[in-house]
């Protein structure tokens, strides 16, 4: 009895050993899968991580670039609205210079027009004077 009991216990015993040795395989093996997952999500991290320094950089770069462009749209947006009132001032002084042209010839015609007519009227008397004293040379 016991030497039966002995030999099944002793079976139990090697069929319990050979459950553990399974489990500690696939426990191993487990492991071994659950690193090499661990080290492939490192490395997609990794790659991430780079991905995400570089999106950054390229995005700083980018945003450095629009920042000197609207510097520069806005330099020239106040170099166009100084011409522009450079222009709005040359026009308004070209304007009083020719009210002021305009004023100036309307006297000189009007002068002109006396001139003329004092003019027309001297030579009408000096053709008088002319007939009048024809006699004499």
């Amino acid at each position: 009895l016991i030497s039966s009991a002995t030999s099944s216990l002793r079976m139990e015993k090697q069929l319990l050993e050979k459950k553990l040795q399974d489990a500690q395989m696939k426990l191993a093996e487990k492991d071994g899968d659950k690193e090499k997952e661990i080290q492939s999500l490192q490395r997609v991290i990794a790659e991430l991580e780079l991905q995400l320094r570089v999106e950054k950089d390229n995005k700083e770069s980018v945003l450095e670039n629009m920042r000197r462009e609207m510097k520069h749209k806005s330099d020239e947006v106040e170099k166009l609205s100084q011409e522009r009132r450079q222009l709005i001032d040359s026009l308004s002084q070209a304007q009083e210079e020719g009210s002021v042209l305009r004023e100036t010839v309307r006297r000189e015609c009007g002068e002109r027009l006396e001139l003329t007519a004092a003019l027309a009227e001297a030579r009408d008397r000096l053709m008088e004077f002319n007939k009048l004293s024809g006699t004499f040379p």
